[in-house]
């Protein structure tokens, strides 16, 4: 618990920032305190935009591909260390890993801004007589702190609550029980349902959240929990709202930062390129080609992969396949450098020694998603850093919350609102309508909508062990072989104890607070 500590005390320095670009900003080297700050909505917008940005950067950065997407099937981590070698594809990953304490120091960090920021704002309104501005900000932090606990709860299990950072850390006592995740989410719907009361219907700043925000989230949540009742209520007040809708061109929404907060986000980590290392998206540094990056950015690790399980999914005609995937032939002739002159062209055919030109990986593609390019179109491009946003909940994923809601356990449902939602969906992609839904259907669309969105593991994860032993156990992790003869090196997995569907706490973090040991507690 010494990081949460640590994190929670160092917050103080950061609340006050300069505006940049929209509401993205920078920590600025003053010290605001409750007496001479957060007089105004500009002052707490500069505030609460810092929790939208560089306190997420260590999950995105690489966890949230490891654990999302590597866990549930969808990616293969390749043999890099920086994601703990192939941990995450073989289950194999320990406490001392180093993306498990990374993704746990980084959820806390949000955890203790938000906590911090709460409490100062709330501290504030005691001194001022229209007090609509702060109850604003709290209602922002708060929905970023129930984010956070929200992937906490579902990466971790059981996990601490820390609400009072401060407290926390003047206890001098560094430890804390672990509280049942059932009680963790609990918590988290206690502060959407505050942001879903107190935030405006309208944001304030583009990529802002508003009250539908929560409610979407909410809906999420209880999907999770499998309470079909609440999801279904829930999406339907989204739905229903008329302010959301499909963005026409799926391919752009993940390739162009153009279409950065467009109608069908109602949340997204937001990303500023020219702010360099934890400030930009660095997506496409792990993800991306050295063929195409290297010449411009230095980078193009090709580091996570998409598994031949997951190209393998895409039904035949349905068009996300060449929207999320770079697969032998893919082309854009707005993407060039000093070996494509004339647009790049992704190939697979290398059998080493001339990766300047062409792309050696035992899945033969490489993800598009969050691909932006080497900056030659008019991308804002520095380095490993790129503008585009993190989609962490679309309406399209609202649409098949709603379709699985109203499906909830029944083996399978013909009810023409959730056929509505469902195939809308599907439209856009290119594929017929369906006349009846089952659980697999949904959660193959799932898969097939969302990939590469760290999402996939968890919609896993809630199905229980038994159901998710058996999905992972049909799953192909294996890759081709360099023969060509596209022979695949098989890789399957059994998962043998249900502990495998959570992270273990760090072990940096048990050696220094012993409670994290013990058997989970209640917390309400």
């Amino acid at each position: 618990m010494k990081k949460i500590v640590l994190i929670a005390l160092t917050m103080s320095c950061v609340f006050m920032t300069s505006c940049n670009k929209d509401f993205l900003e920078r920590p600025s080297q003053n010290n605001p305190t409750e007496e001479n700050y957060y007089n105004n909505a500009e002052q707490v917008n500069s505030a609460t935009g810092l929790l939208y940005n560089r306190v997420w950067y260590d999950y995105q950065d690489k966890a949230f591909h490891a654990i999302g997407e590597a866990l549930g099937g969808n990616m293969l981590t390749a043999n890099d260390p920086n994601y703990g070698g192939l941990v995450y594809n073989k289950f194999t990953f320990t406490s001392s890993d180093v993306l498990v304490a990374a993704s746990w120091a980084s959820l806390y960090s949000v955890v203790g801004s938000a906590s911090s920021l709460v409490q100062t704002l709330e501290n504030k309104r005691a001194a001022v007589s229209d007090d609509a501005y702060l109850v604003q900000g709290i209602a922002e932090a708060r929905f970023m702190r129930g984010v956070a606990f929200f992937f906490l709860a579902r990466a971790f299990g059981d996990v601490p609550i820390i609400d009072d950072p401060v407290a926390f850390a003047s206890s001098g006592v560094f430890d804390s029980p672990r509280y049942l995740q059932k009680d963790v989410l609990r918590y988290v719907l206690e502060d959407l349902q505050y942001a879903e009361d107190n935030l405006a219907s309208e944001a304030s700043q583009k990529g802002r959240i508003t009250n539908l925000s929560a409610t979407g989230l909410m809906a999420k949540v209880y999907l999770y929990m499998g309470d079909y009742a609440n999801a279904k209520a829930k999406a339907a007040e989204v739905i229903n709202s008329g302010k959301y809708d499909l963005y026409p061109d799926y391919n752009a929404m993940f390739t162009s930062s153009a279409a950065n907060n467009n109608q069908e986000s109602l949340f997204a980590w937001q990303w500023i390129a020219e702010g360099g290392y934890s400030y930009g998206n660095p997506i496409q540094a792990y993800c991306g080609t050295q063929a195409l990056l290297k010449p411009t950015t230095g980078a193009g690790w090709g580091s996570v992969i998409p598994t031949i399980d997951l190209i393998k999914s895409y039904e035949t005609g349905d068009k996300r396949r060449g929207w999320s995937l770079m697969e032998h032939g893919f082309f854009r002739a707005d993407w060039t450098n000093k070996n494509f002159p004339n647009g790049y062209r992704y190939d697979t055919t290398s059998i080493g020694g001339d990766e300047d030109f062409k792309t050696k990986n035992t899945s033969r593609a490489n993800a598009l998603k969050y691909v932006v390019g080497p900056g030659t179109n008019g991308e804002n491009v520095n380095g490993t850093s790129t503008d585009i946003c993190t989609y962490i909940l679309r309406y399209a994923d609202i649409l098949l919350i709603y379709a699985e809601a109203t499906l909830g356990d029944n083996a399978s449902t013909s009810d023409a609102t959730a056929l509505e939602a469902f195939n809308k969906v599907r439209k856009r992609a290119g594929l017929i309508a369906l006349t009846s839904l089952t659980k697999d259907i949904i959660l193959h669309e799932r898969r097939v909508e969302l990939a590469f969105e760290g999402d996939y593991w968890f919609d896993i994860q809630r199905q229980g062990f038994e159901k998710a032993k058996a999905i992972i156990a049909q799953q192909e992790r294996g890759g081709y072989d360099f023969s060509g003869t596209h022979k695949i090196n098989s890789e399957k997995v059994v998962l043998t104890s249900a502990a495998q569907l959570f992270l273990p706490i760090p072990q940096t973090d048990l050696t220094a607070s012993p409670k994290l040991s013990e058997e989970p507690v209640p917390y309400y």
